[in-house]
């Protein structure tokens, strides 16, 4: 019989300290940090879930809630620069806010330890059945409550390498799957099972990873070339810092510095399309097109005839009882002879839980807890998200910030409309998280994004990162802004490729990785009650 290993004799404090290390060392390996070595964390966590003793199950959750600790304090640590913003009036949540985040967080880690201890698993097979636990932890994470996939396992590869193409077969949740299996597999080192049966389980893990990267730099070398004739878009970052941003007094200098630098200097190629990020203006928009608005000529100023501007803004609307619904959205307007016209509305889905509206509102407001959005009620959930086809442009699917982290939102508009975007267009406020690992770790989880549509996206934020991004998730040579630049991004629009095997087949091949770990633990446990 194939033994575990025997943590029995290990101090628990130990145990402890180690599991919180292995989460943090996982978190380490995603951008912008790139320790890729710190996969191996996920061995850690696979051993130190083998408890055995008289609390097994019990040990085996809490060492998996400290491991997801340390590993969504890396990850999401950031979210404590949104509340410095405005110290005065949210400072003190900070702390609480990176506590709660966190540990949260993390007990879906401690679940996924929970289902593995419980499976009891013994042999090389345990790796897979640890993977199917973590992973499912993992998908449940990214749905429940709104969901919150921020920095899937499967995310750590940097975008646009040749092990992220994977994500354009099984998407990022198959490819989380893969990750901790492979990731997990070096615990078998240490194994006191046969020989025969470590190699072989080594052997096909080093195997399958040769394989995906292999196929990564074939999909890579196959992309195809940007044309001369495809569309120039002009992504504009104006480095407007969020403390600055909501000042009245600071409006008039906001519009004409992104005015400025929308303006196409003579000689130079006029851009198709001028992207501004999200909330760009600190107004409503209707106010600000408003009949007689003296910004009207102001923005259509920094446009010529034919050009087409899309900017993110709040915008407001009537409800059924007549009540403001307030909304954070992409506007697309079209310079004409006569100024400027709106050819496209898109209303962001995906709303933010605590930043732009807040769960249990009549409860939070009792503890004095309101959402950070700058308005005066929260934002309403647009309709389901579907393409943009503004005038004289490709169909665009837009993702407005936090909604670039869910992997079939674009592919699920495609396939509800019949239209299949060619670009995305990704406007974002990270300008909340100041210069911190947030905005790096936004802009590859977008870019994953790509990858798995097989679609360009273009990012715009006020403060970094800006970039044009390819399908295959690769930034365009210098078509990036970094954190704290003012300029603009001028380049051709990358092609689309065919629909990818994730856009025709979805979670299919996810939900078949959890199958085949299910069918593992199954047959494990049946074969360890026939031999009692």
């Amino acid at each position: 019989m194939a033994a575990r290993p025997d943590l029995k004799r290990s101090s628990p404090w130990i145990a402890r300290l180690l599991a919180l290390a292995a989460g943090l060392a996982a978190g380490l390996a995603h951008p912008p940090f790139g320790v890729l070595p710190g996969l191996l964390g996920y061995a850690l966590f696979l051993r130190l879930a083998d408890t055995e003793g008289p609390r097994p199950l019990r040990s085996a959750f809490f060492r998996g809630w400290l491991a997801g600790v340390g590993y969504f304090a890396i990850s999401v640590w950031w979210i404590t620069e949104a509340f410095l913003v405005d110290a005065a009036a949210h400072g003190w949540m900070a702390p609480f806010a990176l506590l709660f985040m966190a540990g949260g967080l993390a007990l879906f880690w401690g679940l996924a330890g929970l289902a593995y201890r419980w499976a009891a698993v013994r042999g090389p097979s345990r790796v897979l059945v640890f993977a199917g636990c973590l992973a499912l932890a993992e998908w449940v994470r990214g749905h429940v409550f709104t969901g919150f996939p921020w920095n899937l396992p499967g995310e750590t590869w940097g975008a646009g390498g040749a092990m992220s193409q994977t994500a354009s077969l099984v998407g990022s949740y198959g490819l989380s799957w893969i990750t901790i299996a492979l990731a997990g597999s070096a615990a078998l080192v240490l194994d006191a099972t046969p020989r025969r049966g470590r190699a072989i389980g080594l052997g096909l893990a080093i195997a399958t990873l040769a394989g995906l990267f292999a196929f990564g730099a074939m999909r890579l070398a196959a992309a195809p070339p940007i044309t001369t004739d495809a569309p120039l878009i002009r992504v504009v970052q104006a480095n407007i810092d969020q403390k600055d941003k909501w000042k009245p007094e600071n409006l008039d200098l906001i519009v004409d510095t992104y005015v400025a630098l929308s303006r196409s200097q003579p000689g130079q190629p006029v851009p198709a399309v001028v992207v501004w990020p999200e909330g760009a203006l600190p107004a409503v928009i209707d106010d600000l097109l408003a009949p007689g608005s003296p910004y009207v000529p102001r923005i259509a100023g920094a446009l010529q005839p034919g050009q087409t501007l899309m900017l993110g803004a709040n915008r407001m609307g009537l409800s059924a009882t007549g009540e403001p619904d307030y909304f954070n959205s992409l506007i697309a307007l079209r310079r004409e002879a006569t100024g400027l016209r709106v050819t496209g509305v898109y209303d962001k889905h995906r709303l933010v839980p605590f930043g732009e509206f807040l769960p249990f509102g009549d409860l939070a407001t009792k503890f004095g807890i309101r959402s950070l959005v700058h308005m005066p009620e929260d934002f309403t959930a647009g309709p389901e998200p579907r393409p943009l086809s503004p005038d004289g442009l490709p169909p665009v699917q837009p993702l407005i910030c936090y909604e670039a982290l869910f992997p079939r939102l674009a592919d699920g508009a495609a396939k509800r409309t019949g239209v299949r975007a060619e670009w995305l267009l990704n406007v974002s406020n990270d300008a909340w998280f100041g210069a911190t690992s947030g905005p790096w770790q936004h802009l590859n989880i977008a870019s994953y994004r790509a990858i798995e549509a097989g679609l360009p996206i273009v990012r715009a934020t006020p403060t970094g990162v800006s970039a044009v991004i390819d399908a295959q998730g690769r930034i365009l040579p210098g078509a990036k802004l970094g954190l704290g630049q003012t300029g603009v991004i001028d380049a051709r629009l990358p092609p689309a490729r065919p629909p990818t095997l994730y856009n025709r087949i979805s979670e299919a091949a996810f939900a078949m990785m959890l199958l085949i770990s299910a069918a593992t633990m199954a047959w494990g446990r049946y074969r360890r009650a026939s031999r009692k």
